[in-house]
């Protein structure tokens, strides 16, 4: 496992460097481009208060506040014709702007349009559950609760999804470490054998792409398979098992693919 660094302060530093390319934003068009857009902006404003609105890749993005969120949604649902809650989930501004942007992405079938909702909420100001218009807010709005800790107001079973429920803080938080802190590393040792076995067992490789070709415990093994718990440190496998086993197979594939398609590109000339 690589060494933990704190990340506290990771969105501090300049979000931006020479390394990675910049995407320049999506133009915006006004909405009266759009009649049937027009249309809907000109309902919604009667009994909601926009914030902004503007057409991005012929999608209808409206800003509301966020105690607002459930009666735009009915609204949508009943007097404009979106029928179908796509999506909804939060965005990370916390180290920005001290909070989270939620969104909630609505289609029409009848018009063949969608519409994004969008408002901002402070890290840790609850907003309302849009389970009672939408059941597949459910476990969309668990989720955001899990990964985000966006606390939802009357949700019928609100807790994680996820993770565990006695998980320390929320993964999808860019302030998260990318694979777990400390801790995370041993809930699972801890959980299952208890901390006596921490010696034993080792923390966990939470790194995907570590490989040890010695550890036959972990099934990490790269180029051979051997029994489960076979001694193989002193550098020699079992002779069924030669080293190279899986790279011999993948060359002989290739080796075969190739006849194969050179065959075939001369019957098709």
């Amino acid at each position: 496992m690589r060494d933990y660094k704190p990340k506290a302060d990771v969105q501090q530093k300049a979000y931006y460097n020479d390394r990675f390319f910049v995407t320049p934003l999506i133009p915006r068009l006004e909405v009266s481009t759009d009649e049937v857009f027009a249309n809907d902006v000109e309902v919604l404003s009667s009994t909601i208060k926009l914030l902004d609105k503007y057409l991005e890749k012929e999608h209808l993005v409206i800003y509301i506040n966020p105690k607002d969120n459930l009666k735009t949604l009915e609204l949508l649902k009943t007097k404009l014709e979106y029928e179908m809650l796509m999506e909804l989930s939060a965005i990370d501004y916390i180290a920005l702007k001290g909070g989270f942007e939620i969104f909630y992405e609505m289609l029409s079938l009848t018009k063949r349009k969608r519409l994004r909702v969008k408002c901002f909420i402070e890290e840790k100001q609850p907003i309302e559950s849009v389970y009672s218009l939408f059941k597949m807010a459910n476990w969309a709005e668990r989720e955001m609760y899990d990964m985000y800790g966006v606390k939802i107001l009357n949700h019928p079973n609100m807790k994680r999804i996820l993770m565990p429920n006695d998980w320390h803080d929320h993964p999808l938080r860019k302030t998260y470490p990318l694979h777990g802190d400390e801790a995370a590393s041993w809930y699972e040792v801890d959980k299952i054998f208890g901390k006596e076995a921490r010696q034993i067992i080792g923390p966990e490789i939470r790194d995907a792409a570590a490989i040890d070709r010695y550890d036959t415990t972990r099934f990490a093994r790269l180029g051979h398979e051997v029994p489960y718990g076979v001694d193989i440190s002193n550098g020699k496998e079992p002779e069924h098992t030669p080293l190279a086993y899986q790279e011999e197979q993948g060359v002989k594939l290739i080796k075969k693919f190739k006849e194969e398609d050179s065959v075939t590109l001369k019957e098709r000339r």
